[in-house]
């Protein structure tokens, strides 16, 4: 009997991916916060492991080490809550000062811009003087924009601040129980792997391997994002930028988002710097700092400090990454790369998926020796 002919899966598998990317759009209310907990479970394990040789129950070690990173958080905010409020004031200032630039200098523009402005004016009369002349039985129809409605956009604000307080909420609770958990579920996955023992000791390497680069890859993005943060705080500080410390604490935040928040910090620091000083000269000295800092940053230390830490190569951290942002917005841009570990981890162990590892990894090259 001849053998069946075999059938092409290339169509199952495109559709399973189309439909996995729309499970991971739909539910990333959940897959957020989980993921957010894993990272945060990964960079605070060894000081519980530290908790634990010292001689406190792990669960009480995991305890300690969540309400003091929450505590930290707090008393930040709350340390800060008045210089953040001075800046929040100065917003709609900065807004009006910018409006008012851009308004002086396009008065000063003259020529065709105006021309056509003046065309404008007047198709627009023309066609006011038309519709009053409409003629008799036909109906005019005028479209009046809905009334701003101050109690709706409350009950907006107030359910957005739920949610935002229930996830963060999960996130806790998620770090504290992988946490409290230990390597349970290490030897679980290990256990369910298969019978085999070499199965077995793959998903062990797997697991170390992914352990290691995302440990690796938190410890330079604190690193970098503080050394952005203090290099920033203090020279705001010495340019005579008002909330200098604010600013350097949003600069090290904005830094943990690859690409976009070097971008928007620099944007709101160059326009709250036009208004505090009204000079163009000192908005482009704030806004060279920051770019500079941020150049520095994320063009050569933080690259060269990630060489060192992860087998991935630039094309795919910026592929992946924008894909992710894309998928989930600014979590997705914080959570791209360590997802891209994970799956260059897997792809390494299992037979058909090495030819995506290959060509995720480092050049020959440009690998580091071991």
């Amino acid at each position: 009997m001849e053998d069946m002919p075999r059938q092409n899966s290339t169509p199952l598998i495109v559709i399973a991916a189309l439909l996995g990317v729309f499970a991971l759009h739909w539910a990333a209310a959940v897959f957020i916060p989980v993921l957010v907990g894993v990272l945060l479970s990964y960079a605070l394990t060894p000081v519980v492991d530290a908790l634990v040789r010292a001689g406190l129950p792990r669960a009480v070690g995991a305890a300690l080490v969540v309400i003091s990173v929450v505590g930290g958080l707090v008393w930040t905010v709350y340390a800060l809550s008045d210089d953040a409020d001075r800046l929040i004031e100065s917003l709609p200032a900065a807004a009006r000062k910018l409006r008012e630039s851009v308004t002086g200098r396009s008065s000063r523009s003259h020529g065709s811009i105006e021309n056509v402005r003046q065309a404008a004016e007047q198709l627009e009369r023309a066609t006011a003087d038309s519709a009053a002349r409409a003629p008799r039985g036909v109906t005019r129809v005028q479209i009046e924009k809905p009334a701003f409605d101050v109690k709706e956009y409350l009950v907006l604000g107030a359910l957005r601040l739920v949610e935002l307080s229930a996830q963060f909420l999960s996130v806790c609770f998620i770090t504290y129980f992988l946490l409290a958990s230990g390597d349970v579920f290490r030897r679980k996955m290990a256990r369910i792997s298969g019978p085999d023992f070499a199965k077995r000791r793959l998903t062990v390497q797997a697991l170390d391997e992914i352990t290691q680069q995302i440990q690796r890859y938190l410890a330079v993005q604190l690193l970098t994002s503080a050394l952005v943060g203090v290099a920033t705080g203090l020279a705001f500080w010495v340019i005579g930028v008002d909330e200098a410390a604010v600013w350097g604490i949003g600069a090290a935040v904005l830094n943990l988002i690859p690409y976009v928040g070097s971008f928007v910090f620099t944007a709101a620091a160059s326009v709250v710097a036009l208004t505090q000083f009204d000079n163009l000269e000192m908005t482009l000295l704030v806004a060279g700092v920051s770019t500079v800092l941020h150049l520095i940053s994320g063009y050569l230390l933080t690259p060269w400090l990630t060489s060192r830490t992860s087998q991935l190569n630039a094309v795919t951290v910026f592929v992946g990454v924008l894909g992710w942002g894309w998928l989930w917005g600014a979590a997705g841009l914080l959570l791209g790369a360590p997802i891209l570990m994970v799956v260059k981890a897997v792809c390494d162990r299992v037979e058909e998926l090495k030819p995506l590892g290959e060509l995720m990894g480092r050049s020959e090259a440009g690998r580091a020796e071991p």
